[in-house]
């Protein structure tokens, strides 16, 4: 497979939101209290929403630096390459890394959004996030519409609210949204008790495909308290198999039997193994668990009709490719995270992709992404013009190395005790 003939669009990039952001969405009369970059004696940028501190600046914003300068987090928009804040510097960074297209999740919200449900005040967390929205659409989005794909994010204190602004943006051209891997585990109804309803209903009328990003519940992963930093970043996907059970089993599809979700982030390796033992525990216990699908249907034809299973580098997942709808399969690129292959996802990708026919490949790198969410960049691009090599020319001046930032060091090992402390305090409850 010769790298330089893909087309990519990435299901799954970040935005580290710059921090005037909030300044031409917010009425007036909201203005001094809309969430706000703080910097404090340290010299250290945080976002706060009223009271609510937001997740840390960056989020792991290391895209182009060395390894030994992968910090936990940026601590100032200067720590970070200007692409991962400026929508001009990331165009230019997606061209360098040879991609066309990427739909971009929140950071500082966290990534359901779920700081801006958090407020005490419901009105003023709606206005919030509808600001948001309006930016991200409008703002980011709207200044390269054939690069990049809007999702935008809904009240998760009102399913009915939620609706409410899955059809306003859905009129904006918007056809995804950020939810939770688990609303129960942020204080919400769970996503079997009912309450959701209104927005699945109000998703499956639009068209609109529901993002499920690994993290999105804030709910940490079960570990021991002293266990090694390695081990959170490598059991990572373990949250997303919760998720995926849970709505394999769940009663939605009786109701929505258009309704559409993304496992964001959550590779796909593991899926065949998880749908044939659920297929088994149709088969052996249904009896007593009186559980069942729709007509004609089990766990396997739930998943392949429902879900869209994204990857970053899943070599395993790659050979299981019988195991999946090959129109519910996307690659991802995960900039500007510590995940990402950028620069060199499309030599890598290519290389993982090798001996797959080239109609399958395409269905990978951008057609079934296109056509989940809605999206036609060759309104305005022919198709030469998108692939990795055309784009690389584009884009030759770019400096893939990013030259600010810090080594690792006290604070990021400082920071890493106190979580453990956390979460042996949490274990302790």
């Amino acid at each position: 497979m010769n790298a330089d003939e893909l087309i990519l669009v990435s299901v799954d990039d970040h935005i580290a939101e710059p921090a005037d952001m909030f300044e031409r969405h917010v009425p007036a009369k909201y203005r001094g209290d809309a969430p706000r970059v703080v910097e404090d004696e340290h010299g250290i940028q945080q976002w706060w929403y009223g009271s609510i501190m937001g997740r840390n600046l960056g989020l792991n914003a290391v895209a182009g630096k060395p390894r030994e300068m992968y910090d936990l987090d940026a601590t100032r928009y200067e720590e970070m390459r200007p692409g991962c804040y400026d929508v001009h510097e990331r165009v230019r960074d997606m061209s360098a890394g040879g991609y066309l297209a990427a739909l971009n999740f929140p950071n500082w919200t966290g990534f359901s959004g779920q700081v801006l449900s958090q407020g005490p005040d419901p009105k003023l967390n709606q206005i919030m996030i509808q600001a948001y929205n309006d930016w991200h659409v409008l703002e980011w989005c709207g200044a390269y519409p054939d690069r990049f794909i809007p999702c935008g994010l809904v009240p998760l204190f009102d399913p009915h609210m939620a609706a409410s602004e899955v059809r306003r943006l859905a009129r904006l051209g918007c056809h995804a949204v950020a939810f939770s891997e688990n609303p129960e585990a942020l204080g919400c109804p769970s996503i079997h008790s009912g309450a959701w309803d209104p927005f699945f209903a109000a998703c499956s009328d639009t068209g609109t495909v529901i993002c499920l990003h690994l993290g999105s519940s804030s709910r940490p992963i079960d570990m021991s308290s002293d266990a090694p930093v390695s081990v959170a970043p490598s059991l990572s996907g373990a949250r997303t198999i919760n998720t995926l059970m849970e709505l394999l089993w769940s009663s939605l599809w009786h109701r929505f039997p258009d309704l559409r979700f993304a496992l964001s982030e959550g590779d796909i390796g593991w899926i065949p193994y998880f749908l044939l033992r659920a297929q088994h525990v149709q088969e052996v216990q249904s009896g007593w668990t009186m559980h069942e699908f729709p007509k004609g249907m089990g766990p396997i034809e739930i998943f392949q009709r429902h879900f869209l299973a994204c990857f970053i580098e899943d070599t395993v997942g790659l050979r299981l490719l019988d195991f999946f709808n090959l129109d519910n399969v996307s690659w991802e690129s995960d900039y500007p995270h510590s995940d990402s292959m950028w620069p060199n996802a499309p030599e890598q990708l290519a290389e993982q992709l090798e001996g797959l026919p080239r109609s399958t490949i395409d269905k990978i790198t951008y057609q079934n992404a296109l056509r989940h969410y809605q999206f036609d960049p060759f309104r305005t691009r022919s198709m030469d013009q998108c692939t990795v090599a055309a784009l690389r020319a584009e884009a030759a001046d770019v400096d893939t190395v990013t030259h600010v930032g810090r080594a690792t060091g006290d604070r990021e090992r400082k920071l890493e005790e106190f979580r453990s402390r956390f979460r042996s305090a949490e274990a302790g409850r």
